[in-house]
């Protein structure tokens, strides 16, 4: 029984079980490694300094957070800050046509790869979303990625899996194996903490 079904099991009604997952995903946030949290915020940066592209990718809950993610860094900080070097943020997880005319040509664990293929240049970053680190189509594109000496940021939970083993910087949530609400409550909370922190950046260096 994972620490979600103990807190269902004895929370007598819902508000006792906000509370009891409350404390889970605040136990579990202070498990991170900020100096992770920190590396990644140095490699998206690094990439917008350098112009170059940041990539996305992840499936089920994770290609939302990837979708989310590439709107936060991209539109949304180019709207709060008006910076001339934007981040170049977008997720490959956004064009059903692309992704299923690749998954029924190749296979579905080309879906990522396949795109990366035509879009990526030297320097961009792969950020790879997966609960679990063993997504095949995310772990096919981390490796494709790393062979062209491109960085990768790996968003992870669990034991981290082979993920973890690939990634320029992982950040993983301790989670309970099979417990994927927390891991990607918080995969969202990293996606606005460094966005935000990042945008701040930017405004603090214009005001000087």
């Amino acid at each position: 029984m994972n620490n979600i079904e103990q807190g269902l099991k004895k929370s007598a009604d819902i508000q006792s079980f906000a509370k009891n997952y409350f404390s889970y995903l605040y136990k579990l946030l202070d498990e991170l490694d900020p100096g992770q949290i920190a590396a990644f915020a140095r490699e998206m940066e690094n990439a917008r300094q350098n112009c170059s592209n940041i990539f996305f990718v992840g499936n089920g809950g994770s290609a939302a957070t990837a979708s989310h993610m590439a709107n936060d860094f991209s539109t949304d900080i180019h709207k709060r800050t008006l910076t001339d070097k934007p981040f170049r943020a977008m997720s490959l997880t956004d064009n059903c046509a692309v992704m299923l005319a690749v998954a029924n040509d190749t296979g579905y664990e080309n879906i990522f790869v396949n795109q990366l293929r035509i879009h990526y240049r030297k320097g961009d970053k792969l950020v790879a979303i997966s609960a679990s680190g063993n997504s095949p189509n995310v772990v096919v594109a981390a490796e494709w990625v790393k062979k062209q000496g491109g960085a990768v940021i790996a968003l992870v939970g669990f034991d981290g899996g082979k993920l973890k083993e690939i990634g320029d910087v992982v950040v993983q949530v301790k989670a309970v194996k099979g417990e994927y609400g927390p891991v990607e409550d918080i995969h969202m909370i990293l996606d606005h903490l460094v966005s935000y922190w990042l945008q701040y950046q930017i405004q603090k260096k214009d005001a000087k």
